[in-house]
């Protein structure tokens, strides 16, 4: 099954975006589903039609959906949030608090990407399209799965020990909720859920990211950010889409700071994203809703291309530990060392390769760190920081 994401920052158009990609590829002949794991569902309005948890045909080929988080809360959710409802009652949180409280803020999108894996258990769709909740909380969604792991191995089985060992004794001396093997066997099965998604996005023949970006410094400098993020965490973005670019059949003058603003800010986008593909869309004369504007749109936005393809390959960047050190990898294939150029600021690494020159955000655990080697070893740029 193929999967692509679509995110970026809120307003720039992704669930457009992610409903015309669907139209597209089913036009193609494939079976497709798009659907929202963004809680602030808006996928439906751009096809004109109400979604609910059960797929629908919106178009030949192409089925939607808005999951219904509430549902798989109960079953994924529901007894870890019965037993934080218990403590928080027991501290004395007033009850309709306590219950507000036990949902924890952006549980029900993690619960709702938990979906990409029962749809590919299922075996009825070929390419899921996921219009997916603003970059932000993309990033620590998709980000979840690796913080999981680390609690899973050395927390989860010596918390579970001490709660069968001492749970009985403690109840007794201060009444305090102990978990229950049912909470523990609800944090473990949701993990499991979270780790089939993750194994399933980072299989790069098969998942890719995109980002949907406006060329606005704003939105450029959050996709950046989000791009170093999602590499970090061993998501391939292959493609960015530019949105609402100005058309040139557009002159009059009024425009014409806007235009040069634009101009500057596509660039930034055509050199800051390698390897991904990047893709431009203009601003439509109208709302784009329904399945005429979705299938215009599509045809404009992707022209030739399958967009059902991997349309780049490569991870740009990786970051390891060695002897203290941290290394950040950079593939640079064809690259020789006379023609290469590496700066680098407390936020940025600066990398120019002939007359071209990219900008890399750096992740926190490397930031105001000092830049203390720089190697090309085929093909591959190796920044060493300060420990």
């Amino acid at each position: 099954m193929r999967t692509i994401l679509f995110t970026g920052k809120g307003g720039v158009g992704k669930t457009t975006v992610a409903a015309a990609t669907a139209v597209r590829v089913a036009q193609r002949g494939a079976r497709t589903l798009v659907m929202s794991t963004d809680s602030a569902h808006s996928l439906g309005d751009s096809f004109g039609v109400t979604l609910g948890d059960r797929p629908v045909e919106v178009a030949p080929g192409c089925r939607a959906a808005e999951p219904d988080a509430q549902r798989r809360l109960e079953r994924s959710w529901g007894d870890i949030r019965g037993y934080l409802r218990e403590v928080m009652e027991w501290a004395g949180v007033d009850s309709i608090e306590a219950d507000e409280l036990s949902l924890l803020p952006g549980v029900e999108e993690v619960v709702a990407l938990t979906e990409i894996a029962a749809i590919r258990r299922r075996g009825d769709v070929d390419v899921l399209v996921v219009d997916c909740a603003p970059t932000a909380e993309t990033i620590r969604l998709l980000s979840l799965p690796d913080v999981l792991a680390w609690y899973m191995a050395r927390v989860f089985p010596a918390g579970r020990r001490l709660s069968r060992a001492l749970g009985p004794v403690v109840s007794r001396v201060a009444r305090v909720p102990i978990a229950d093997d049912a909470v523990f066997a609800s944090v473990e099965r949701l993990y499991a859920d979270l780790s089939a998604v993750r194994d399933i996005l980072r299989d790069h023949r098969r998942s890719s990211a995109r980002l949907v970006v406006n060329p606005e410094k704003m939105v450029v400098a959050e996709a950046r950010r989000t791009a170093t993020y999602l590499s970090l965490f061993g998501y391939r973005v292959d493609a960015v889409v530019a949105n609402r670019v100005l058309p040139d059949a557009l002159t009059d003058p009024w425009f014409d700071s806007w235009r040069a603003s634009q101009a500057e800010h596509l660039e930034t986008i055509s050199t800051s994203f390698a390897p991904a593909q990047v893709l431009r869309a203009e601003l439509a004369a109208g709302e784009i809703v329904g399945l005429d504007a979705l299938g215009r749109f599509a045809a404009s936005l992707y022209d030739d291309l399958d967009p059902s393809a991997v349309l780049a390959t490569g991870d740009p960047l990786r970051v390891r530990s060695e002897h203290g050190r941290r290394i950040l990898e950079v593939e640079l294939p064809f690259a020789t060392k006379d023609e290469l150029d590496v700066a680098a600021t407390a936020d940025e690494l600066f990398v120019r390769v002939g007359p071209y020159r990219r900008a890399i955000f750096l992740p926190d655990s490397l930031r105001g760190r000092e830049v203390v080697n720089v190697a090309l070893t085929d093909g591959t740029l190796r920044v060493s920081f300060d420990r």
